[in-house]
């Protein structure tokens, strides 16, 4: 065996075991896993192994390694968004549109607005150089403007409610949220890749192009993997995967990250065949445990908490304040102005202000393409982790004692199982 594999041979083992410690950890204090395998993952890095024992940091990951498991998390995270895409289910706005367009608009555009006024003011101070303020205030105000899906189907499903009138609701919300909040970022990326607005323009209409074409071919996608269904369940996998990748590699030569490519082909995957669910199943069980924790560590490696200056820390409050403020007002203030008491409209912007790892991904896009720093990346990893974090505590309080808000009953035995959700 070449000497070169045998770096990664340690390092793999070694973070996804940290990670499946660390998620198993957490969920006994009633968080999602995600959060355990997150942390885990900063922990790895400088903030905390590689400043008390370098030397071990350096054994468990050393140089060598680090290439290989960046690619193999790469594929993990593109292969976690196209699962995300393939979740996404807008037909959910046929019930209760009005309130739901409500709430998913409030809980964009407020925090679209406080995070733009607040990058304008970090930008002296924290923008990079050679980036625009434009492409920075409009980042950061999409940053602030996350919902983790994955993850609040996740925390619906632990407490028993995603099945009830909240828990629908506020997956329509989200799922209409986030896809708007997907077309936002790819035109920001644009913008502070192409470097003007006119190449910016042309990028974004090659994706639209690009999403033209993939919505069109997708009753031809439906016969190819129906005729493959009834041939291989391995051969469905395979079309997919190949799509998924592909996808990326198109969104990537266009000019745009490669995740929305990934995004993309989840989402105009026909959805309702047997095969296609089979399969996504498989993908889920290799990617959420194997390829994914290799991502958080990438993240964790770019995350020093250890070299803040205070003056960071003290942006660091402002960000997560306004974060909070501008997702959990914006939904709860659209959820009162369409009807709802105060103790519904609060539960609804609690859960909106969920970020888990959706937020991450954004963010490592954001440093991929420079228009954020290392410090201000890892001032605003923290707060996706508080947010999220705070959520279940802060939803548990909320519908206490609140018979709209409990558990549904449990449903008759199916054949059908239950996909958990993760991330």
């Amino acid at each position: 065996m070449s000497d070169s594999m045998l770096p990664v041979l340690i390092a793999v083992p070694a973070v996804v075991l940290a990670c499946q410690a660390g998620g198993r950890a957490i969920r006994l204090i009633g968080q999602p896993p995600v959060i355990g395998e997150i942390l885990a993952g900063i922990l790895l890095g400088p903030s905390l192994l590689g400043w008390l024992a370098p030397d071990l940091q350096h054994h468990l990951l050393p140089a060598a390694a680090l290439p290989v498991t960046s690619a193999l998390g790469t594929l993990g995270l593109l292969s976690f968004l196209f699962l995300i895409g393939l979740e996404l289910d807008l037909h959910s706005l046929r019930t209760a549109r009005r309130a739901v367009i409500a709430v998913s608009l409030g809980s964009l555009l407020v925090p679209l607005a406080l995070g733009a006024a607040l990058a304008t003011a970090m930008y002296p101070h924290l923008g990079p150089p050679g980036t625009g303020r434009l492409a920075f205030t409009l980042f950061i105000a999409v940053a602030l403007s996350i919902t983790a899906f994955p993850v609040l189907a996740r925390i619906l499903a632990d407490r028993g409610l995603e099945t009830t009138r909240l828990g629908t609701f506020v997956m329509a919300c989200a799922a209409v949220g986030d896809a708007l909040a997907w077309c936002l970022l790819t035109a920001v990326i644009a913008l502070s890749t192409s470097g003007t607005v006119l190449s910016a323009a042309a990028t974004l209409a090659l994706t639209l192009a690009l999403t033209a074409v993939l919505t069109l071919i997708r009753p031809a996608m439906r016969a190819l993997l129906e005729r493959a269904g009834r041939t291989s369940d391995d051969l469905v996998l395979v079309l997919l995967f190949a799509g998924l990748c592909l996808s990326a590699y198109a969104t990537d030569r266009i000019g745009v990250h490669p995740a929305f490519g990934a995004f993309l082909c989840g989402a105009v995957t026909p959805r309702g065949l047997a095969a296609v669910e089979r399969s996504a199943a498989r993908i889920r069980a290799v990617v959420l445990p194997l390829l994914l924790p290799l991502y958080f560590v990438d993240t964790g490696l770019h995350t020093d908490l250890s070299h803040l200056p205070t003056g960071g820390w003290l942006w660091g409050a402002a960000i997560l304040g306004v974060a909070v403020l501008g997702k959990w007002g914006g939904a709860a203030g659209a959820a009162r102005l369409t009807g709802s008491d105060w103790r519904w409209s609060a539960a609804v912007g609690t859960l909106m202000n969920c970020r888990g790892l959706t937020e991450l991904v954004v963010l490592g896009i954001g440093r991929e393409v420079g228009v954020i720093t290392e410090d201000l990346f890892t001032l605003l990893v923290v707060m996706a982790v508080l947010t999220t974090a705070a959520t279940a505590p802060a939803l548990k309080s909320i519908t206490r004692g609140d018979p709209r808000m409990a558990p549904a009953p449990p449903a008759a035995p199916s054949s059908s199982q239950h996909r958990e959700v993760t991330g």
